[in-house]
């Protein structure tokens, strides 16, 4: 006989592992601190080949001005200026991808989590069926709060559908003007 309950737990694993799973298993392996890192790593890469190239642009855009005045510039001035703004903007990008990276490692963190329960209660689901654990009252409310899931999950598609249908009989109006 098919177990129901089994069955939308199976498959929201599966829709999981084929989706966000995979990118959420991969950050497990890493603790937060050293993903971060990792992160921050990249960008600070990627900031510095950025400005450089941007640098390299504004040099080719104002040769003939360099050449003209080569004698003239201050170069230990310009540097430190060129240096002033890549450290600021380095700055910036370093503070925010260590903080928007630490979220979203904590919200992957989260959803691992959710999938590794929905993964014991399957377990313990096969081991009821087989006769080697007898259920429990735990058991009973998490039947409830899967039902009750399932019918917020029901309401929410259901008024997606009825807005689909709003759209296209808008459409329908549309073409019969």
């Amino acid at each position: 006989m098919l177990n129901n309950r089994k069955i939308r737990l199976m498959t929201k694993l599966a829709i999981y592992e084929q989706s966000k799973g995979k990118e959420d298993i991969k950050l497990a392996k890493y603790y937060k601190s050293d993903y971060a890192r990792l992160q921050v790593l990249k960008t600070a890469i990627a900031v510095t080949i950025s400005y450089l190239c941007l640098i390299a642009i504004g040099v080719i855009y104002k040769m003939q001005y360099l050449l003209d005045n080569a004698l003239d510039i201050n170069y230990p001035a310009l540097g430190k200026k060129l240096l002033g703004i890549y450290l600021a903007i380095m700055a910036v990008y370093l503070i925010f991808t260590a903080l928007g990276y630490s979220l979203y490692y904590t919200a992957s963190r989260k959803k691992l989590a959710r999938y590794f329960r929905m993964l014991r209660k399957l377990n313990h689901m096969y081991l009821v069926e087989d006769g080697y654990v007898r259920e429990t009252e735990e058991d009973e409310e998490y039947e409830e709060e899967e039902e009750e899931e399932s019918r917020i999950v029901e309401s929410d598609r259901n008024e997606a559908e009825d807005d689909d249908d709003d759209y296209y009989d808008d459409e329908q109006e549309d073409e019969d003007e």
